[in-house]
């Protein structure tokens, strides 16, 4: 397939509010102009930290709600433009899975009723065939049937049950996961065993992930590319080796730098203080404020993506390996940060 899977252009969302964080009404401007792709049987990473905008991105890429500007093309379909039984059956192939599974199941269901419902959502599918769909898809994630249909979600271990909100989003066959912070609840062993039957469903089923996670070195381990946003922007994105190994942004340096057991210990010279306000984001470049790189440049002119080798982008005017087109920067030349 010569054209990617998802196609996101330009993607705004926000949101009015009477009060955020202590600051009274505005705009929360949670998801500004985001652009990415995601091709057949890849996975993409997005990370950042809490309050980046990652889960509001998520569900605005599955009209849950709507974005307020931008497109969002799923298998050659603008879901932005669709609407009623039109945009359910162009979503049915594009499902999603949440952070803490006991929140998205139903504790009064049984399991199989759980995984069941979306095929009875989408019809077409008789009693005795979701019944086997069922049972098929209970093992596909490695769950016995006959032990775990007939129970609750409340009976289930917290892996267990991630493994039966992963059943329910495969029963109707996807070709894209949404994957929201889906193993930060789970214990470390558990994390692994969820980690690595994703990896095996993409292998035996050809899916394609979008991965979100705060969690670098998870994200390291099951992405493909990896997309870092900040504020409701992306600021790098790029093959995930070459991510992590040379980040071009200030803002994913410190990212890395901040991971528990890091060689370096760059990260309180990089990053300090706390995100602005997603009401009154900075202007220019919204990591600025927080980047001891910035110049009056950093807070006059917005950043465009740009890719600086075979593809790796970012939004900075001072990035960490400056191309031959950036004005060049020492690493020990530390400016004054506009504010």
């Amino acid at each position: 397939m010569d054209t990617p899977l998802l196609e996101v252009r330009d993607l705004v969302q926000e949101f009015v509010v009477r009060d955020y964080g202590g600051v009274k009404g505005g705009v929360v401007h949670a998801v500004s102009g985001v652009s990415f792709d995601v091709w057949p049987g890849e996975t993409l990473g997005i990370v950042g930290e809490t309050g980046s905008g990652k889960s509001t991105l998520a569900r605005s890429v599955l009209q849950a709600p709507r974005p307020k500007e931008g497109t969002v093309t799923f298998r050659g379909a603008d879901l932005v433009s669709l609407r009623g039984s039109r945009l359910l059956q162009a979503r049915r192939h594009l499902q999603m899975v949440f952070q803490d599974p006991f929140s998205s199941l139903d504790p009064k269901w049984k399991v199989r009723d759980l995984v069941a419902e979306p095929l009875i959502a989408y019809r077409g599918v008789d009693r005795a065939a979701r019944r086997h769909r069922v049972d098929q898809v209970l093992e596909l994630v490695g769950l016995d049937p006959a032990a775990h249909g007939d129970r609750r979600s409340r009976e289930l271990s917290g892996g267990q049950a991630q493994r039966v909100a992963i059943a329910r989003a495969l029963a109707i066959e996807p070709a894209m996961i949404i994957c929201d912070e889906p193993v930060s609840s789970l214990d470390v062993l558990i994390q692994a065993q969820v980690l690595n039957l994703f990896e095996r469903l993409r292998a035996e089923l050809g899916l394609s992930y979008l991965f979100i996670a705060h969690d670098l070195a998870l994200v390291k381990q099951v992405s493909d590319r990896v997309a870092v946003m900040y504020l409701g922007k992306l600021c790098e994105v790029g093959p995930g080796e070459e991510v992590y190994r040379q980040p071009l942004h200030p803002y994913t340096r410190a990212l890395l730098d901040s991971v528990p057991g890091s060689t370096t210990a760059l990260a309180t010279k990089i990053i300090r203080g706390e995100p602005p306000s997603p009401v009154h984001p900075p202007s220019g470049c919204r990591f600025r404020t927080r980047c001891p790189r910035a110049e009056q440049r950093c807070a006059d002119e917005e950043p465009v993506m740009r890719e600086l080798a075979a593809g790796h982008s970012v939004a900075c005017h001072f990035p960490l390996v400056p191309a031959a087109d950036s004005p060049a920067r020492s690493e020990e030349k530390i400016g004054e940060t506009p504010r």
